[in-house]
């Protein structure tokens, strides 16, 4: 079974975004910001990160700078989920390793579509 870390800083999206994965046959666990999400990749790297822009303590953007360093931290799919939908935003987000990117809010056919692409659903 595949191992998803949904990382973000509300509590309604984890829940929303772990029941689609869920559903899709992942195993889900969760982080509130991407320093919490450093620490779950360090006791066990997942197979694929959803992952929110905007959070406090670390973003998503230094999450993700800091995860394609650590070894192993090449290897999960990343997908950003964040309302932050400007070209310059995407850019930025797949320069700094993302695979993928998704629009808040997403539906499950949706989200369903972005891990096909990075072949995880």
């Amino acid at each position: 079974m595949k191992d998803c870390l949904v990382v973000d800083d509300s509590r309604v999206i984890r829940k929303v975004s772990k029941h689609i994965l869920e559903t899709l046959g992942l195993s889900v666990r969760e982080a509130e910001n991407g320093q919490d999400a450093l620490e779950r990749c360090d006791e066990q790297m997942p197979d694929v990160v959803l992952l929110d822009w905007n959070m406090p303590v670390m973003t998503g953007i230094e999450f993700i700078t800091q995860l394609r360093r650590r070894d192993g931290g090449s290897a999960p799919k990343v997908v950003f989920c964040t309302t932050e939908n400007d070209v310059a935003h995407i850019r930025e987000a797949i320069s700094a390793g993302a695979d993928e990117y998704v629009m808040k809010p997403f539906d499950h056919e949706t989200l369903q579509i972005k891990l096909q692409l990075v072949g995880m659903a």
